[in-house]
C-alpha cells in the first residue's frame, strides 16, 4: 500500500514538474513573440534604463561612489530590480490570464505563478551574463565572495515569489492591484539605493544617514546590495552586516525574517483562496 502511494506521489510530482517546465518555456517564448529583436529585448531594456540613469544620476547629479566600477554596480542594481518587476507584473496576472487552462487541466494553481517568476529568473540570468561582460571590461577584481551569489539570488527570488503570490491572490478579486503596484514599484525603486549609491546618502550624515541604514531592513534592498557587494565591490557596497554586525547582530536577521514571513503569508494566502479562483474569475 505504501509503495502504491509512493508511486502515485512520484507520478504526481513528475506531472507537476512537466507542467512547470512547459509553462516556463511557453511564457518565455510568448513574451517576445512578434518582436523583431525577440529575446534581445531582455538585455536591451535594462541597458537602456542604465544609460538614462547613469547620465541623470551619475553624470548630471553627481551621485556616484567615486569608483571606476560604479557603472557596473548601477547596471547590476537595475538588472536585479528588473527581475523583481518582471516577476510581479507577469505573476500577479498569471492566475487570471491562465483561468481557462486552470479550469480544464488539473494541477496545483501555484505552478502558474512559479512559472512566471522562473521565466523572469531566466531573463535575469541572461542579464547577469551581460553584467559580467561589463565587469571584465571595467577590470573588476573578483573574490571568493562570488560563491555567495547563489544564496543572495535565492533571497531575492523567494522574497519576490512571496510578494507575487500575495498579489496574484489579490488580483483575482481586485483588478485595481495591478494599477496600484505600477505606482508602488516606482516608489519602492527610488526608495532604495538602486539608481543612487547607498554610500552617497550615508556620507551626508545626520538623520538621513541613519535612515539610509534602515533601508537595508528591506529584503529587496539587502538582497540587491549583497549581490553587488559579493560580485563587484565588497569595499564600497555596504550591506546590513557592515553596520549592525557587532552588538546589534540580531538586526541583521530582520530582512531574512521578512523574506520568510512574506513566503509564509504568500503560500498560506494563496492556498487558502486557490479553490475559489474559478468562482471569482
Amino acid at each position: 500500500m505504501k509503495q502504491v502511494e509512493s508511486t502515485k506521489h512520484g507520478s504526481r510530482y513528475q506531472h507537476n514538474w512537466y507542467i512547470l517546465k512547459a509553462l516556463v518555456h511557453t511564457d518565455f517564448k510568448l513574451r517576445y513573440q512578434g518582436s523583431f529583436l525577440g529575446v534581445i529585448w531582455s538585455v536591451l531594456e535594462p541597458l537602456m534604463m542604465f544609460c538614462v540613469m547613469y547620465v541623470v544620476f551619475a553624470r548630471f547629479l553627481r551621485m556616484s561612489d567615486g569608483t571606476r566600477t560604479y557603472p557596473v554596480v548601477l547596471l547590476l542594481g537595475i538588472s536585479s530590480w528588473q527581475f523583481v518587476t518582471d516577476s510581479t507584473n507577469v505573476g500577479l496576472r498569471s492566475i487570471v490570464d491562465r483561468g481557462d487552462m486552470l479550469r480544464k487541466v488539473h494541477f496545483p494553481n501555484y505552478i502558474v505563478v512559479v512559472a512566471a517568476t522562473m521565466g523572469a529568473l531566466i531573463t535575469y540570468g541572461i542579464n547577469l551574463g551581460v553584467v559580467l561582460l561589463f565587469a571584465f571590461g571595467y577590470r573588476v577584481h573578483f573574490t571568493w565572495r562570488v560563491l555567495l551569489l547563489i544564496p543572495n539570488v535565492a533571497m531575492l527570488y523567494f522574497t519576490t515569489l512571496g510578494l507575487t503570490l500575495i498579489m496574484a491572490t489579490m488580483y483575482a478579486y481586485y483588478r485595481d492591484i495591478a494599477h496600484i503596484w505600477d505606482v508602488l514599484q516606482q516608489v519602492v525603486m527610488y526608495g532604495m539605493p538602486i539608481v543612487y549609491p547607498l554610500t552617497y546618502v550615508i556620507h551626508r550624515g545626520g538623520i538621513i544617514s541613519k535612515l539610509a541604514r534602515l533601508e537595508l531592513l528591506n529584503p529587496f534592498c539587502e538582497a540587491i546590495q549583497e549581490i553587488r557587494h559579493n560580485l563587484i565591490a565588497p569595499a564600497t557596497q555596504p550591506i546590513i552586516w557592515t553596520f549592525f554586525g557587532g552588538h546589534d547582530a540580531w538586526v541583521c536577521l530582520v530582512p531574512y525574517f521578512i523574506m520568510v514571513l512574506l513566503m509564509v503569508i504568500g503560500v498560506t494566502t494563496f492556498n487558502k483562496n486557490s479553490k475559489r479562483f474559478a468562482e471569482v474569475m
